[in-house]
């Protein structure tokens, strides 16, 4: 993908989903734009739709040689995610089943699991 195809993407793309769709129909061939292609999902995404849907993605694919990337759309999901549609199921994507009795040793780790615990749970006690 060029400059010139990514700065049409983001002047084209009004909510993510043109470039959840080009991550999606082209993972392995866009490895190289996925800083880019994150920053446009955080910049028109308001809901935090698409960038939920691309972590769980990315991570689902390979969540090593995706960290960064994941991390990046999770933090802008927890920002966006203002009704918590989207965080109940990228946590137990992204952490599994059974985060909720790991969550004091993610809390500990993870900053992205630290918010969205935080947002999701309150004051409960981790």
């Amino acid at each position: 993908m060029t400059d010139q195809e990514l700065t049409k993407l983001k002047n084209t793309d009004s909510d993510g989903l043109l470039t959840y769709e080009f991550i999606a129909n082209n993972i392995g061939e866009c490895d190289e734009q996925l800083p880019e292609l994150a920053q446009i999902l955080v910049e028109v995404d308001r809901s935090g739709q698409f960038t939920a849907s691309a972590s769980r993605f990315l991570n689902a694919i390979n969540a090593d040689a995706y960290a960064d990337t994941v991390r990046t759309l999770v933090a802008a999901t927890i920002d966006r995610d203002r009704e918590r549609r989207y965080l109940p199921e990228l946590m137990e994507s992204l952490y599994g089943a059974d985060f909720e009795s790991r969550s004091a040793e993610l809390s500990a780790t993870d900053n992205n699991f630290r918010r969205m615990y935080k947002r999701l749970y309150g004051d409960t006690a981790m």
